[in-house]
Parts: structure tokens; sequence; C-alpha cells
């Protein structure tokens, strides 16, 4: 069986002169994963402005600005930023300084016209010169501004004293009438509403139209100098959009070399780096390394168990797994509920193919299939692109291709069984009396198809017999690889309740079908079996030599012991059963496809195309998403729980990421 790929650790003593090269090679190489040691402060180096990042958070402002789209989350493999760059930054940066103040300053300008102009309209309607008003012996006049909000309240506590009258479009400018004798209370209330007093020329009469017009003229040469300004700023981004995304890539591998080499342990002179990497390209590692420094370097290869940090239990070796482009996409499932441990058995092939299967099963339909599968293709020939789901493009062509299998025996294509009777036809007259499909699977009036439904559940659950065994000799052989005997013997999920899972369901199938009475062997094997599973800490415990044996006395272990028992029965009861969600699904699926048919034929030719077209699009996208986490979770629960009881460290080799 396949396992985790194999590690060492590599330790390089090069010089101050070489580091930052060699730190480059090692981000492009993506091969090489950090170790995270403690450092000690005296030994190294006082941290220095990282200047890269500092043109890069510049760089980056400048290209939001421009309106250049942002990178995301890239593997870069750009050189870093040298002088020249730094040098071209500079007047790129300066060039959109000077852009940008240009127009900060032309939209300062803007708003102050504008608002002229707006305070100017609000007197655009009085015609009578102030300075005459100001003299009538029996008014009291007061012009200025309120706010909006304050205006109502304010017309009706003057309402009996005062006139209102609103001077501007958006009516805070106000002018207030009130008698000689009622200025006090005039001026009490507009205290209160928050009233702002405006100087007015004694011989004002209002704004004249020339002038109006003069303020209308401006913001129209400034709305035009605004426009000339974007057209300016969209010609420079569209000119210098590809240099400064190349430099900003450039200062973001310059910046990251900086973080990694101020966090390193060194003297003044000598930079220590250490880190894992497949053992299969360490040679050609230390090869690559040695030519780049011209020998300057002190290259050392670690064993695992040769790391002192790794034999205290401190440090797990990383895991990297390594299969084609078809396995590879099932990979996230594996590290999404954990990572297995190092040189344990690698769980992905079985992930492929249980997936493949049981979607399939779940998901019968060839039309539908075809669907996936074509979507997958197009996927992995970037057609479509669809982010980073596009590396799951072999998984939507695995599961196109067993969805269409179990379409093929079904019979069922987009909903329907007329177009595969042809096929299934001569398939079954190969083999006897000719029908369609080669298996019924939409509900019909056939007594057999009893049979059929039960047959299916009967299929899923030895399915899920395979698969809960397959989970448990994973686990028995990561442990004897462990050397964990305690662990490999006694317990659930080991050898004993292996031996006890096994030999229940012979038990139970002999019962039912060869109609064989149980034995006293029987009960024996089962009852022994089932107590190890149950009991078998203490057992554990003694062959693994750590004491005491009863770590909590004999009645815990007596109680723990009835509990484990308690959940060994059911957790194999329910690991077996918890499959037959699969042949329910496969029968929600047909009826599902029944449905479809059976309405396109109620609402004619036209309508039922539609019909056809809409309901299997809803299934292919619903459905489709309900059976993938419908697998995933019988995955995640009825197999990696019977050998994920520890994980592992993801293997994570340094890369240079643009936005780290």
């Amino acid at each position: 069986m396949a396992r985790t790929v194999e590690m060492r650790l590599v330790e390089l003593m090069c010089l101050k002169q070489d580091v930052s090269n060699v730190i480059e090679n090692l981000g492009k190489k993506g091969v090489f994963q950090f170790q995270e040691t403690k450092r000690d402060p005296k030994n190294s180096p006082d941290k220095t402005e990282n200047i890269d990042r500092r043109f890069l958070d510049e760089l980056q402002s400048a290209s939001i600005f421009l309106g250049i789209e942002e990178l995301g989350d890239i593997i870069i493999d750009s050189p870093r930023a040298t002088d020249e760059d730094r040098n071209q930054v500079v007047k790129i940066l300066a060039s959109i300084s000077e852009l940008h103040s240009k127009i900060e300053e032309i939209e300062t300008e803007q708003k102050k016209v504008s608002e002229a102009y707006r305070e100017a309209s609000a007197f655009s309607n009085l015609q009578v010169s102030y300075e005459e008003l100001e003299h009538l012996s029996f008014l009291s006049l007061r012009i200025g501004k309120v706010p909006f909000s304050n205006l109502p309240a304010l017309k009706e506590a003057l309402a009996d004293t005062a006139i209102i009258v609103s001077l501007g479009e958006d009516s805070s400018s106000i002018l207030a009438a009130t008698s000689k004798k009622g200025r006090f209370a005039l001026d009490t209330e507009l205290k209160k509403a928050g009233f702002v007093d405006i100087q007015v020329p004694k011989d004002f009469k209002g704004v004249p139209q020339d002038a109006l017009d003069g303020l209308k003229e401006k913001l129209s040469q400034i709305d035009q100098k605004i426009n000339e300004l974007e057209e300016e700023k969209n010609n420079f981004a569209e000119t210098h959009k590809e240099k400064i995304i190349a430099l900003l890539k450039a200062f973001s591998v310059g910046a990251q070399i900086i973080d990694v080499e101020s966090n390193l342990e060194s003297t003044s002179m000598v930079y220590r780096l250490t880190g894992w990497i497949p053992a299969s390209q360490s040679q050609k590692f230390m090869k690559e390394i040695d030519e780049l420094t011209e020998g300057r370097t002190a290259i050392r290869e670690y064993l695992p168990s040769e790391v002192s940090s790794v034999i205290n239990g401190t440090e797990k070796v990383p895991v990297k797994l390594s299969h084609g482009p078809i396995v590879k996409s099932f990979e996230r499932m594996i590290f999404s509920y954990g990572s297995p441990l190092y040189r344990s058995i690698d769980p992905t092939p079985f992930v492929a193919v249980f997936f493949t299967i049981l979607f399939g099963i779940m998901f019968g339909d060839m039309g539908q299939g075809l669907v996936f599968l074509v979507m997958g293709i197009l996927m992995a020939l970037n057609i479509i692109k669809v982010g980073g789901w596009n590396k799951f493009a072999p998984i939507f062509m695995c599961i196109g291709i067993s969805s269409s299998v179990m379409g093929l025996i079904t019979g069922e294509f987009f909903a329907t069984e007329k177009i595969l009777e042809p096929f299934a036809l001569w398939v079954t007259g190969l083999f006897g009396t000719p029908h369609a499909p080669i298996v019924k699977m939409m509900p019909s009036s056939d007594p057999n198809s009893i049979k059929v439904i039960f047959g299916i559940f009967g299929v899923t659950i030895g399915l899920g017999f395979v698969i809960n065994s397959i989970g448990l000799v994973v686990n028995l052989l990561n442990k004897i690889r462990q050397k964990k005997w305690g662990s490999a013997l006694f317990g659930k999920t080991c050898l004993a309740g292996l031996l006890f899972f096994w030999y229940a369901v012979f038990f139970a199938l002999r019962l039912a079908f060869l109609k064989s009475s149980p034995h006293l062997a029987d009960w024996i094997i089962i009852g022994v079996t089932l107590f190890f599973a149950s009991f078998g800490e203490p057992f554990e415990r003694l062959l693994d030599g750590e004491r005491p044996v009863l770590e909590n006395g004999l009645g815990s272990m007596v109680i723990g012991g009835v509990v484990e028992l308690i959940e060994v029965i059911s957790t194999y009861l329910s690991s077996s059963i918890s499959f037959v969600r699969v042949g329910a699904f496969a029968l929600a699926h047909a009826v599902l496809g029944f449905i479809i048919h059976l309405m396109a034929g109620m609402v004619g030719p036209v309508g039922g195309v539609f019909v056809y077209i809409i309901g299997n699009a809803i299934v292919v996208v619903l459905e489709g998403m309900i059976v993938a986490i419908q697998v995933i979770r019988l995955q995640y629960y009825e197999f990696f729980s019977k050998f994920f009881g520890e994980t592992g460290s993801e293997f994570k080799p340094f890369q240079f990421c643009y936005g780290k």
C-alpha cells in the first residue's frame, strides 16, 4: 500500500552574501518547508526596515488609485526587486502622486464652487432691496440657514408671530419676518432651531443672473477638467499596467525574502536555515544550492529519526502525498479532515475510488452524468474558469463517468428511460430474455420492484462493509508500522474490533441465508473479540509497557469497559446501516426523474421540453450538491473515523505567494 512521502530535514549554513539568493531559490522551487525553531535573539541581527515591503504597499495603493485589478493569492515566479526596479517605482509613484494631487485639487475647487453656486441660488428669488426691508418700522428680518430637519418645528412655533420664506432649493436658507414687537420671540425660536445668521449687504437685491451663469460656467469648466484628468489617469494605467504588475510581483518576492531573512538564526556573517524536504528531491536540491553559492554553503541532511524534536514528540514530520492528477484532486478531502501521520498508509486512493462509486450509485443518470463529465473536461482545459475549483476538474470527470455508467444500468437519460432502451435490450438479450432497463429503479406496479429495492439496499450495505473493513485494516497496519502493538491488538478499531465486526457479519449472513443454527464456538469467538475490543485498555497498556496497567483502578476500568462495549456494538451497527442512505438516495434520484418525466407529459410537447430542461438543471445543481455532501459525510464518519485517531502535519513548502 502507498504511504506518505518520505521526508528529510536539511540544514543549510550559508554566508550573509548568499542568503537572499538561497531564500529566493527556495521560494521558487517550492519544495522546502522551514522548520519552526525558537531562535536566540542574541544570535540574530537587529531587524531592519523592509524597504521592499514599503515600496510594495505604496505601489498597491497606487494600483488601487489607477483601478488596476488586484492579483489575488497567486504563486509568483518572478525575480526579486532590484535597484533598477526601485528607481522605476520612485518615478512611477512620483507621476501618480502628481496626478493624484491634481485630481484632489480640482475636486476641492469643484466642491467650493458648487457650494458657492448653491448658496447664491438660494437668494436668486429675493428681488427687494434688503436695505429697504431693514428700514421698515414694523418689520424685523433675519436671513440665514437652519438645519432642514428643524424647519417644520420652527414654522409651527412661529406660525402666529412670524413668516418663514425658503430662499433656496434645499429650503435650508430662509428669510424670517416678524413685527418689531415679536423680534425677541423670533430670535429665541431661531436659536433653538440652530439658526446661523448670514451677513447680507445692505443694498443686496438678490443674486444677479450673470453671477449665477458665471458660477455655472465655472462648474462646467471644472467638470471638463476632471474628465480630462480621469482620462489621463486611465491612459496612464493602460500604458503602465503590465510594468506595475511586474513590479508588484518583484517587490512581493523581495519583501518576503527580507521577512524570512530577518527571522533566521544568524551571526554577523552566517545564516542557518533548517527545513523539511521530500527525500526523493533532497540530492538534487543540495546540488543546486551548492552550485548557486559556488560551494560556500555547508549542507547537512537528517533522517526524521535523528531529529531531537521529532524524537521527543515536540514536532511532527510534515506529511506530503504523491499522486497522479486524478487521485491528487481528491487530496483536499483528506487534509480538510486532518493530515495522516508521517509514513502511515495514504488513504487518498481509497477516497478517490469510494467517492466515485458512491456518487455514481446515488446519482445514476447517463445524461446528467455526461453534464458533469463535459464540465470537468472544460474545467481541465480552462475553457470554463471557476476560480480555485478548476483543480477539481478530475473529480467532476470521475463522478460524470460513474453516474453515466449507473445511468446505463438503470436506463435513465435526463430523467427518461426511452433513449437507452435499445442498449438495455441488447445487453439483457445476451444473457436471456431481453428487457429494459437492465435494473429498473423508477416506480412501477411490477411486484419484482420490491425485490430490486431490497437488493439495492443489500448492495449498499455490502459496500459499507467493505469501506468499514478497509478503514479498520488501514488503522491496524498503521499501528503495526508505528510499533504500537497494544493499540494494534486491542480496541474497537484494531484487530479485536476488526475480528468482532467480521465474525458478527459472517454469523448474521450464515443465519439468514444458510439457515444454520448458532454454535457454542460462535458465541465464544464473538464474546472474546468483543471483550478485547471493549476492555482492551489495560491489556494495551500492559503490552506497550505503560504502568500502572489499571490507570484509574479496577472500578473505573469496568465502568469504562461497559460503556465501550455499548459503543462498539452501536458504532458497528450504525456504521453498517448508515450506508442504507446510498440506496435511499439512488431511489430518490429515480423518483425525481419519474416526476420530471410525468410533469413533462402533462404539459404537451413544447412545455415538456422546458420541464425537462428546468427539471434536469435543478437536479444537477441541487441534488448534485446534496449527494456530494452525503458522500463526503460517509467518508468522514464511517471511513476516516476508523484510522484518524491522531492527525499529522501537512507539508506546506515555502513559496512566494502574492499578498503575503
